[in-house]
């Protein structure tokens, strides 16, 4: 399979899977000084399988986040500066300011955004696909869920209407193997993959969520599957999230086996590219390593640029609504 990737794709998903790691770990000393409001979840651990079904998309395809939301814009392709403005709240955010981490959103790219609630984006991307079906403009739309929201009803209910009519949109769940700190296996009955059957839609488990490639050509060929107007597929990715759910959570408890988090922890999907780069002759060790500087130049521009931006004025609070705020701007 990597025999069909140039050399320029490899090394573009090694950046962003970069760019979603060194991100994330800002935002996350960010949070710690107070800079950034609310909640703030990472990726970190799962940026193989974020990059790699977001590469198998064409620019002009459609994407659905959830809670865990930096990692899928970056992964689409947006820029980190108006990303980090929007964690900050500030007037030049990607949401300008109104999102925050949760509800991040990059419609030129076809990133739809992300919700806060379990399964809440779930239906978006259905409508997504029921749109580009009824214009007949080829786009096809990828899902992101965690597997807490694999037991959520809204998930059925759009796999089922995505399966009568073949509508073009892969249902990803990111099987981090808790939600929150629930097991997976202790709310799950079966494996998850396997009730895409029960909708007459193929299922598929990427084994190794870890290798940015492996996930990379199984949302590929499900999304060529959707493009050709066979419908809809449902991908499993085993992953695991090295941070807390979110950030500075205080649960009281270890939830997760020491053993368990150090045998993920050695499956580093950054690190397993790397020497698979090297080790291919794709890239040099030099080379690599320049890559880990831009990316982390980026990241600090993305900051600086969030740091000087203004916030935004009170008199904008009431726009870009769907209906008029009585009295709004008096």
């Amino acid at each position: 399979m990597s025999n069909e990737l140039e050399t320029k794709t490899l090394l573009e998903m090694q950046r962003r899977m970069l760019r979603i790691r060194y991100f994330d770990e800002r935002a996350s000393k960010m949070l710690k000084r107070g800079l950034i409001p609310g909640a703030l979840h990472t990726s970190i651990g799962q940026e193989a399988q974020v990059v790699g079904a977001c590469m198998a998309l064409g620019d002009a395809d459609y994407m659905t986040g959830n809670h865990r939301s930096h990692g899928h814009p970056i992964g689409k392709g947006s820029p980190l500066g108006p990303l980090m403005a929007e964690l900050v709240g500030k007037a030049t955010g990607i949401c300008k300011g109104k999102g925050g981490s949760l509800h991040l959103a990059d419609f030129s790219l076809g990133s739809l955004g992300e919700s806060g609630i379990v399964g809440g984006n779930i239906p978006i991307a259905l409508g997504a696909g029921l749109s580009s079906k009824v214009l007949g403009n080829d786009r096809v739309v990828l899902s992101f869920f965690g597997d807490g929201a694999a037991n959520q009803g809204s998930l059925y209910e759009s796999m089922n209407m995505a399966g009568v009519w073949k509508l073009p949109v892969v249902f990803l769940c990111e099987n981090n193997h808790y939600a929150l700190s629930t097991p997976a296996h202790t709310v799950t009955s079966g494996r998850i993959v396997d009730r895409a059957a029960g909708f007459g839609i193929p299922g598929v488990r990427v084994e190794n969520g870890q290798n940015v490639l492996a996930v990379y050509e199984a949302v590929r060929d499900a999304v060529d599957r959707a493009r050709r107007g066979e419908g809809p597929t449902l991908i499993e990715v085993m992953t695991y999230r090295f941070r807390e759910h979110s950030e500075g959570l205080k649960l009281g408890v270890d939830y997760r086996d020491a053993d368990e988090k150090e045998q993920w922890l050695q499956r580093d999907p950054i690190a397993i590219m790397r020497e698979w780069l090297i080790a291919e002759g794709w890239a040099t060790a030099d080379e690599l390593d320049a890559l880990d500087n831009e990316v982390l130049d980026e990241v600090e521009a993305a900051y600086q640029f969030a740091d000087s931006s203004p916030y935004p004025d009170a008199s904008v609070a009431f726009e870009d609504l769907y209906t008029e705020v009585a009295g709004a701007g008096r």
